[in-house]
């Protein structure tokens, strides 16, 4: 009962520091993005300072964490006290360092990925639908076939073929995630190269690249951006899945995945421990879905 009620009151301060920051982003921005933050709901508020918060725990994580991220400072699963606030792990580290330390880690290579998979199936799903014709089918049967494969058990081959370094883990997720990310830049971009303003700049001879940069992006980024958003909240819970199952970011590095499958056991006796970097995840992921369902309503046109 105790944790609820603290949970609770959590959620409620949020939401209370969520308004008075919506407020302070109407005073102190230009005016034309002041109407916009005025009209902003307080979820998507709530949104922005959660993840403002995690950005500022990933930067200054080695200020803010109490101890090294792989230090030893006492014996295996200590109990919350004032040297170990959230006590300590299966080896004797400071549960609340790596905790904080995993913001950086997990958030920052689910970007990372998320930032990859965009450029690579943005442009190749904004060329294959300007050319069209066999380059267009070609690439969309490919990605297709792709596709019908379930995404983790993909995930999980090529990592255990490839290995689990960090760098091959971004590359298999990116490869994995721009496959969506091309199904609906293309979809969208379809709708687009038909435009008038498409079959004129393509009658004055402008390249491909321009084509794509100028006339198609700009028209078809507001789908795409509340896209980068949810896409980020897949690949976010695709890294932390494969690191809780042992295959994401490997040990002795901090990954939230990784410390609710370490220390599980505490589970068993009681200890809600290991439910804190489950959390952090499900936080973020709302946090983040809050801020996309507002740019879908603002790139919708509809009124409330």
């Amino acid at each position: 009962m105790p944790a609820i009620i603290l949970f609770g009151g959590g959620i409620a301060a949020g939401f209370v520091l969520a308004a008075a920051l919506r407020a302070l982003l109407v005073r102190l921005l230009p005016a034309r993005l002041a109407h916009v933050a005025r009209g902003m709901p307080i979820t998507a508020a709530f949104g922005i300072l959660v993840i403002l918060a995690y950005i500022f725990v990933a930067i200054f994580a080695p200020v803010l964490a109490p101890y090294p991220e792989r230090e030893v400072v006492g014996a295996q699963y200590l109990p919350w006290s004032a040297e170990n606030p959230l006590g300590t792990d299966k080896l004797g580290r400071d549960m609340l360092s790596r905790l904080i330390f995993g913001a950086r880690n997990t958030v920052g290579i689910a970007f990372a990925t998320t930032a990859l998979a965009f450029v690579v199936g943005s442009i190749l799903g904004l060329w294959a639908a300007l050319m069209g014709g066999w380059i267009d089918q070609a690439m969309s049967r490919f990605v297709d076939a792709l596709m019908a494969i379930p995404a983790l058990i993909f995930s999980l081959l090529l990592l255990t073929i490839f290995g689990t370094s960090v760098t091959t883990l971004i590359l298999v997720i990116a490869a994995v995630d721009a496959t969506r990310v091309y199904r609906l830049s293309r979809s969208v971009a379809q709708g687009i190269v038909v435009m008038d303003y498409v079959e004129a700049a393509l009658l004055r001879g402008e390249s491909t690249w321009r084509l794509i940069t100028r006339e198609i992006l700009p028209n078809a980024m507001a789908p795409l951006v509340a896209e980068f958003g949810l896409r980020f909240c897949f690949v976010f819970l695709a890294i932390s899945a494969l690191s809780f199952l042992g295959l994401g970011i490997q040990p002795p590095t901090a990954d939230w995945g990784s410390m609710v499958r370490e220390n599980a056991a505490l589970i068993t006796f009681g200890d809600i421990t290991p439910l804190l970097p489950a959390g952090a995840i499900a936080l973020l992921t709302v946090a983040v879905n809050f801020v996309v369902d507002w740019q879908l309503h603002r790139a919708s046109g509809l009124k409330d």
